[in-house]
């Protein structure tokens, strides 16, 4: 029996569809040091696979799209989802780091479902301001995820090893396809006869490139996303390698950064419909800012310590919760007939500024907590501008 649009469950049933990215990465954190040890690789090796699941991740986002504007949201969820247990499974029984690294970039591509369609859906069944509204709450609830799966995560490795973060991707990835099968509801009435074709995609696609609203939103929504991947990609190496956190114990460390994401999105989903989008995403910016610069003034005169980098890393991800879902619904807000492209593109280019920052962090890694600062520093700074030229110069004037 499908839920009904707009109810409690579907809400629940597409934040944990949505969840599935920062599972997929937060799981394994506490692990990573181990994989480098595993497979005698080196830090940037072991951070590949982080990147190379965003780069896959930000691919597929491409695809999935406009497959859901032609097909519906329903078929193409769980293609990716019966996509992404099969390369759990691979992922699993990695031999080598490259095998690991090509294995999260096919599980990446059935991921890569989970945000584009379940923001396509909400689109569908809210509208532009609504979406905004539960985007946020949304995104609040889904903070649990990043926040306890580093806790379970380190826990596993701490008991089982490494592979069994995979293992319980897999679980993961096998209730969601079951839970999508049972209970999703078609919700795309818009479907589009020509969404596939080459001379639409690209119509569709050069529009959007050329909209100064969704670009200044998408640049925007991307580079506060590559502050809070800079951190992900580099949390484990800084905090259990540089300032010696036990794997045990990476986790709450982690859950206190996510907590300020969750706080962000809890102030973006009350006060939004007041405020309105492009204030929200003006004050996240600016918060986001101000963090990094304390971050990375603290990382170079206080003491090492993990405190001095969990504390004004909790500030940046209180911004990025500012910015995300207001970011995210003014992108695809205005583009009902092509809802899912409009996703598709938001999050390829989400994904591949977040990806490269994570490279960023592992190839400059020295063994402080410097180079991951400096990169959420310059993720920051970039962010304003982008908001600035591409958002509020793009007002309607009246």
């Amino acid at each position: 029996m499908h839920l009904e649009p707009k109810s409690k469950g579907l809400a629940v049933l597409l934040t944990a569809l949505v969840a599935i990215g920062p599972v997929s990465t937060d799981l394994y954190l506490p692990s990573l040091p181990a994989v480098v040890r595993a497979f005698k690789t080196d830090v940037a090796s072991a951070q590949l696979t982080l990147s190379a699941f965003m780069f896959g991740f930000g691919l597929m986002m491409l695809v999935f799209g406009p497959l859901s504007d032609r097909f519906g949201r329903r078929p193409v969820l769980l293609g990716g989802m019966f996509l992404y247990g099969l390369a759990s499974i691979f992922c699993l029984f990695a031999s080598s780091i490259d095998m690991l690294i090509l294995g999260r970039f096919a599980q990446a591509m059935g991921a890569a479902c989970g945000p584009v369609l379940g923001r396509a859906v909400v689109r569908d069944v809210y509208g532009r301001e609504g979406a905004a509204r539960i985007l946020s709450y949304m995104a609040s609830a889904m903070a649990l995820a990043p926040a306890v799966a580093p806790i379970l995560g380190g826990f596993l490795e701490t008991l089982f090893g490494w592979r069994s973060s995979f293992m319980a991707l897999v679980g993961y990835g096998a209730a969601m396809l079951l839970a999508l099968f049972a209970l999703l509801p078609e919700t795309n009435q818009h479907r589009d006869d020509a969404a596939l074709s080459p001379s639409r995609l690209l119509a569709n696609m050069l529009a959007l490139l050329k909209d100064r609203r969704f670009m200044g939103y998408t640049l925007t929504l991307g580079f506060s996303f590559a502050g809070l991947f800079s951190f992900i990609s580099g949390s484990s190496f800084v905090l259990i390698g540089a300032l010696g956190v036990a794997p045990g114990n990476f986790g709450f460390c982690f859950a206190a950064v996510v907590a300020g994401y969750m706080t962000g999105s809890l102030i973006s989903g009350r006060f939004t419909r007041r405020l309105g989008l492009d204030r929200m995403i003006g004050l996240g910016a600016l918060l986001g800012l101000l963090s990094a610069l304390l971050l990375v003034g603290l990382v170079l005169l206080a003491p090492p310590h993990w405190a001095f980098v969990v504390v004004p890393v909790s500030l940046v991800f209180l911004s990025v919760g500012l910015v995300l879902p207001n970011a995210s619904a003014g992108a695809i807000g205005p583009f009902p007939q092509m809802a899912g492209m409009a996703s598709s593109l938001m999050g390829f280019l989400q994904t591949g500024i977040g990806a490269l920052a994570g490279v960023l962090v592992g190839h400059l890694h020295d063994g402080s907590a410097l180079p991951m600062a400096l990169t959420i520093l310059a993720a920051s700074v970039l962010c304003l501008p982008a908001y600035g030229w591409l958002v509020v110069r793009a007002r309607p004037i009246g």
